[in-house]
């Protein structure tokens, strides 16, 4: 595993940014604040197929949803929602809102079916699966530490009753867990949890670093993953496998850029699948609330998607002893979005397909998913006249943009901008149907959130039909 270097050597912190929890129960001083003036409107190409229409069905909320979080250099980012489909088509979304975590049911065609259920003392949204009777969880809970944080759990609910609460960090593994940009995912016998931790005594005492750890159905901490893997982990993706490790990814400030982390953590042989400039901010966004996410196809590939600027070179630093440091110079100022192969769940395949190219243009909120047999949708957000400084971006917001691509990046359809914001997880139905919840709001990036959230009473859930 990655050992922690000495705090003198960081070039970051996680303090840097604010945790999701803060101000979510404040007023929405800044409604309003995010709605551009501009209407996107639909590109079109005519002799060449076009992505339908997503169609949208309302959700009415049982409290406020602050919609925004303040992200490195307090940059505007959605406020993650996760949405996911049980076994039998029935959806579930979670959200945060100033009482905990709310999971509200949704039918098939997504639509209210019940009261939510909500996760009391819970902060963060990391990820959600839905089962048939219930829910779980990644989230984090009150804890007592020497860092006063939060800790990571995953709790599980089954007919509106909460079944086990499995606190993943504490004083016996020396670890809290401040924020989560985690994962969640399940194979059908068991859970995968990955998130950031920071330590709290022992070898890694005051740094960042990430956890893989593994739950049974009943709450059960498994053995597999590790303690102390990708440091600092700047985004994480995890796929769960039917048999052996869950493939994951991370981003990893220190050694620059993104890494195969699947069964070994990070360390310092770990693949790389693309180099990046990855301080505070830098890289393109945390996976999966924010950039990317981990699709595998039918063959055994996977396909991975986040903004980045690239590298017009990347070498060891010399001035570090250790050997793990990189120097990463990056290709572009602003962030381009890049697709990425794996042959395997531990083999790059070559190097990434870049999307878009355009230098003033800054590219955010990035998301890849399946798209019928043999195709992936990739999201963006896009905004023109882009000023960055310290790897964060304001620009003039231009629109959400989809695009069908196939399994080695080829254009499958050209560029559909829509208003169905994609800011969180999105879920494949039985039929191959997309599916996602959103706030219904327009954004700006013209400025970075100084003050708390906006909030809504609403939800829309889209749906995209392959």
């Amino acid at each position: 595993m990655t050992n922690a270097r000495p705090t003198t050597s960081h070039r970051r912190r996680h303090v840097a940014r604010k945790p999701l929890a803060a101000g979510l129960g404040a007023v929405g001083v800044l409604a309003g604040a995010w709605y551009a003036t501009a209407t996107p409107t639909t590109t079109t190409t005519a002799a060449a197929p076009q992505l339908p229409a997503v169609t949208n069905t309302t959700v009415n909320l049982a409290a406020k949803f602050p919609y925004l979080s303040a992200g490195y250099n307090n940059t505007r980012e959605w406020t993650r929602t996760a949405t996911a489909v049980a076994p039998n088509g029935t959806l579930r979304v979670a959200w945060p809102a100033s009482d905990g975590v709310h999971v509200t049911p949704l039918t098939a065609a997504g639509r209210r079916s019940g009261a939510d259920t909500v996760v009391k003392g819970a902060k963060e949204v990391g990820g959600l699966v839905a089962h048939n009777d219930g829910f779980a969880l990644l989230t984090r809970v009150p804890d007592t530490n020497k860092w006063k944080e939060t800790a990571a759990a995953l709790i599980r609910y089954k007919n509106g009753t909460q079944a086990f609460r499995t606190k993943l960090t504490g004083t016996a593994s020396h670890d809290t867990a401040p924020l989560l940009d985690g994962q969640l995912t399940w194979n059908g016998t068991k859970y995968g949890t990955y998130f950031v931790v920071h330590g709290a005594g022992g070898f890694a005492d005051g740094h960042f670093g990430d956890k893989l750890s593994y739950v049974s159905a009943k709450g059960a901490k498994l053995t597999g993953g590790w303690s102390w893997g990708c440091s600092h982990n700047e985004g994480i993706a995890l796929h769960a496998e039917t048999t052996g490790a869950f493939t994951s990814l991370c981003f990893d400030d220190w050694r620059s850029g993104l890494f195969v982390s699947t069964g070994i953590g990070a360390p310092d042989n770990a693949p790389a699948v693309q180099r990046e400039q990855c301080w505070a901010g830098y890289c393109g966004g945390t996976f999966a609330g924010r950039t990317g996410d981990l699709v595998k196809s039918s063959t055994g590939r996977y396909a991975t998607a986040f903004a980045s600027r690239g590298a017009a070179s990347a070498a060891k630093n010399p001035d570090d002893a250790s050997g793990r440091g990189w120097t990463v110079k990056p290709k572009t100022s602003t962030h381009q979005v890049a697709v990425a192969f794996l042959k395997n769940r531990n083999t790059p395949a070559g190097k990434p397909v870049y999307l878009t190219s355009a230098a003033g243009t800054e590219n955010v909120d990035v998301h890849i998913a399946p798209y019928g047999k043999d195709r992936l949708l990739v999201s963006w957000e896009s905004l023109r006249n882009a000023k960055c400084s310290s790897g964060t971006c304001t620009g003039t917001f231009t629109g959400t943009h989809l695009r069908l691509i196939d399994w080695n990046g080829a254009l499958k359809t050209p560029d559909k901008v829509v208003q169905a914001r994609i800011t969180g997880d999105v879920a494949t139905l039985k039929d191959g149907s997309l599916t996602w919840a959103y706030a219904p709001v327009t954004p700006s990036y013209a400025s970075a959130l100084t003050g708390a959230s906006p909030t809504t009473t609403t939800l829309k859930v889209a749906r995209l039909k392959p």
